[in-house]
């Protein structure tokens, strides 16, 4: 299960960062392409159930999935691909190139204050 791997991934992480700061971590924000083959539901269920007795239990994990970019070939334009209208929203070309989605990226960790 590669949600069960990224889980505990993220528990390593999140309880060095813990252990850093001598705060009790309670949120944790992730970043990852639109076509990571991550699901957010059982993602959240693994991280729960490993973190359960540990630090990081009740940490809730907030999952952004960024948009996949291309490049336009007719005039070097970036920009967000809609599948269903694949065009250059520039210059309305519709040739080009998939730029590499967006990795996997543990992005913030919120601790408890006060």
């Amino acid at each position: 299960m590669h949600e069960m791997m990224v889980a505990q991934s993220l528990l390593a992480q999140i309880s060095d960062e813990a252990s850093k700061q001598k705060a009790k971590p309670v949120l944790a924000k992730i970043s990852c392409g639109k076509l990571n083959a991550l699901n957010d539901e059982i993602l959240s269920f693994a991280f729960d159930a490993i973190a359960k007795d540990t630090l990081c239990q009740g940490v809730k994990l907030e999952i952004e999935h960024k948009p996949l970019q291309a490049k336009c070939k007719t005039c070097n334009h970036v920009f967000e691909i809609e599948f269903s209208k694949p065009q250059c929203e520039k210059c309305n070309g519709q040739e080009f190139e998939l730029l590499p989605d967006a990795p996997l990226i543990l992005e913030e960790i919120e601790f408890q204050t006060g």
